[in-house]
Parts: C-alpha cells; sequence; structure tokens
C-alpha cells in the first residue's frame, strides 16, 4: 500500500507496523530478540507490528536497531533559511510563527464618498 494523504490514520499505523515486521523478519530476528536489543517490551514491538500507536521514543529504538533510523532525515529534512528572511531579520534565527494578518481592503472594501 501506498502511503497517501487519502489513506486514515490506522490504516498508515497498520502499514508502518507491516514494514518493521517485513524488516525484522529480513534481519531473522524474533520479537523478543528486537524488544531487548531496543530496550522496549515485547508487547511493545507485538503493538507496533499490528498498527497500534506507540511512544516516538520506543519508535525510534525500533528503528535504530533496524537500521532504518537514516531515513527519518529523509522524513523530516532539514529546513533551510531563506536568504532574503536572514537578511530582514539581520541575521537572527526565527523562533515563532506569526498569524496572516488580513489587510484592511479585504474587510472593508473602499467607496466613493467614504473619505
Amino acid at each position: 500500500m501506498k502511503i497517501s494523504d487519502l489513506v486514515s490514520d490506522e490504516a498508515i499505523l497498520t502499514e508502518i507496523g507491516q514494514r518493521i515486521l517485513q524488516r525484522r523478519l529480513a534481519l531473522q530476528m524474533t520479537q523478543a530478540v528486537l524488544a531487548e536489543q531496543a530496550g522496549v517490551a515485547k508487547r511493545t514491538v507485538e503493538r507496533i507490528e499490528a498498527g497500534a500507536s506507540a511512544q516516538m521514543s520506543s519508535m525510534i529504538s525500533l528503528l535504530r536497531v533496524l537500521g532504518l533510523l537514516p531515513g527519518l532525515e529523509l522524513l523530516f529534512p532539514e529546513q533551510a533559511q531563506r536568504p532574503m528572511d536572514l537578511l530582514k531579520r539581520k541575521g537572527k534565527v526565527r523562533r515563532r510563527a506569526s498569524t496572516p494578518r488580513e489587510k484592511a481592503d479585504k474587510e472593508k472594501p473602499w467607496r466613493w464618498g467614504d473619505e
């Protein structure tokens, strides 16, 4: 199955669990061995492979043992700052998101006699 925006969260969790299961089997590992090496409970591995949600730290531990951790770099690439933004902020790093400002023109269109 291809993971896309059209697929439900539950289906995506199930697909991730299946891919982890396939990787574990390809490495000839049992759930117990994977759990021990990752430092999580065997039940956690069972739940993840079954498509249940899990803590991010448990998932990272499993991905590390399975050799899939470098894939997170592709999943969450580091965002480079645009040069014009750096110039506007005089080299300061942006720390907050701002709310889009609505223009006064949109709220109240100008008419003749409104001067």
